[in-house]
């Protein structure tokens, strides 16, 4: 079998980071991927909403550089996460991200001034720990 997913979009909002029990970091953020679709004689945006997680030194990256707005190319697999909650079965289709690029920042747009002149490492790239 063979499981990958390439999109690019952009943050919806700014990603979050956290921690597992075990101390490792693990950042979550949703991003927006844009589709043209042709409708008779017109073309409109079909807008896919898609979370996104990253594990280890590559969560800590994206949590710093990343901000909502910000494109992102992400390069992993598709994951579902499964759960209950007030008895009905809930799921949730997502990227685990086995790589990350920082996409170039149009002019007026992509995050706070604060950022503006920081780039993130070239590597960006880490396993899941587990």
């Amino acid at each position: 079998m063979y499981n990958k997913a390439i999109m690019i979009g952009n943050l919806t909002k700014d990603p979050e980071l956290r921690y597992t029990p075990q101390g490792t970091p693990v950042c979550s953020f949703r991003i927006a991927v844009n589709n043209k679709v042709k409708k008779g004689d017109n073309v409109e945006n079909d807008t896919l909403f898609i979370g996104v997680v990253a594990f280890g030194k590559q969560a800590e990256t994206a949590s710093k550089y990343l901000l909502k707005g910000r494109g992102v190319l992400v390069d992993g697999r598709l994951q579902e996460r499964r759960w209950e909650s007030n008895g009905q079965q809930k799921s949730l289709m997502e990227i685990v991200a086995k790589d990350l690029r920082f996409m170039p920042r149009r002019d007026g747009s992509g995050g706070a001034a604060a950022h503006t002149d920081e780039l993130p490492p070239e590597e960006t790239t880490d396993l899941e720990p587990f």
